[in-house]
């Protein structure tokens, strides 16, 4: 993509992630390059939401050339670029939400730009994928790299040859030890990008931009938020590519997972031992609210809780819901 601004004189990214996947880091590496590699301006700025690692966050990113000055820090609604952190994400935010007719999506997952097209039925002229989590898990890195250069994989107008600087830069003063596979991970994830671009079906690609329920006019009476974004989470456990994996058979139910799990992730039931005693037995894990930290795997003493690679739909074949009747658990 060339750089054709909109009639503010902008050409505006939005990207949509969860929070911990380093979205936000990502925006500011794109920013950087377009201010010191392509004589442009730039901001980049994040809506956090809850501000918790799990929840969605969107980074927006607006550039300019440098006749033109960006005053503007209001949220990017009709972007030309929108990169998904997770597939997921299509299932709970309007992740497509305002892009541009002619815009690019690109996309994190093991799926085709076609799949992905009839799957969610997208109205977009190019999808872009790449199985960003797959690249990230074989450096040990996070995948915001991979999805980095994936993103330029598809635009002309920022100098990809700046990115080492810009990862150095971002990682080198703390992390030294995760430049070099950092600017790996880049390189994987601008090589192995897939592209699927509409021609004769490009009458068809139609913008569209959905109204918030929630605007000045329509809140609900006393500011009342419903459904915030810390409960209608995808049922799936990984952030980062790993998730933990429950066996039964080598519980002794010591609760030593219980105590450092960070979001309350496993459900309980009580019961008898083997000498009538009532006793807490761990019924297994409900990954809606589990981000995949592993904190449980490491403490556990008998193994019964393993990492495991995330496998699509195992959270939601395998989750055992919470024993209440609101926020998505059963009673």
């Amino acid at each position: 993509m060339e750089f054709i601004p909109n009639e503010h004189g902008f050409l505006e990214i939005r990207l949509e992630s969860i929070g911990g996947q380093g979205a936000y880091s990502a925006g500011q590496m794109l920013a950087q390059i377009g201010v010191e590699g392509s004589n442009l301006h730039a901001i980049c700025f994040a809506d956090y939401g809850s501000e918790k690692k799990g929840a969605p966050v969107k980074t927006f990113i607006r550039f300019a050339k440098e006749d033109v000055t960006i005053l503007n820090y209001s949220p990017v609604n009709e972007p030309k670029i929108v990169a998904v952190f997770h597939e997921l994400l299509f299932k709970t935010q309007p992740v497509t939400d305002g892009l541009h007719q002619d815009g690019i999506l690109i996309v994190n997952t093991d799926r085709t730009p076609e799949q992905l097209r009839q799957m969610y039925n997208l109205n977009v002229k190019t999808i872009v994928t790449v199985d960003a989590t797959k690249i990230a898990l074989e450096y040990k890195t996070k995948l915001n790299t991979a999805m980095l250069g994936a993103i330029f994989s598809s635009l002309d107008f920022l100098d990809a040859s700046l990115a080492a600087d810009a990862i150095e830069k971002m990682f080198g003063y703390k992390y030294p030890h995760l430049v070099k596979p950092n600017i790996s991970t880049f390189m994987d994830g601008k090589n192995n990008a897939e592209r699927d671009e509409l021609a004769s079906d490009a009458d068809k690609v139609i913008f569209t931009r959905k109204d918030t329920p929630f605007g000045y006019t329509t809140q609900n009476m006393g500011g009342e938020i419903s459904g915030p974004n810390s409960y209608t989470k995808n049922l799936t456990a990984s952030r980062e590519g790993m998730m933990p994996e429950y066996l039964t058979d080598k519980c002794i139910h010591c609760a030593n997972c219980d105590n450092v799990c960070p979001d309350f992730c496993f459900v309980w039931e009580e019961g008898e031992d083997a000498r009538g005693r009532a006793q807490m037995f761990l019924r297994g894990i409900d990954y809606n609210y589990c981000k995949g930290c592993l904190k449980c795997v490491e403490v556990c003493p008998t193994q019964a809780l393993v990492s495991l690679v995330e496998e699509r739909d195992y959270a939601d074949e395998h989750r055992i819901k919470k024993p209440f009747n609101f926020l998505g658990g059963v009673k």
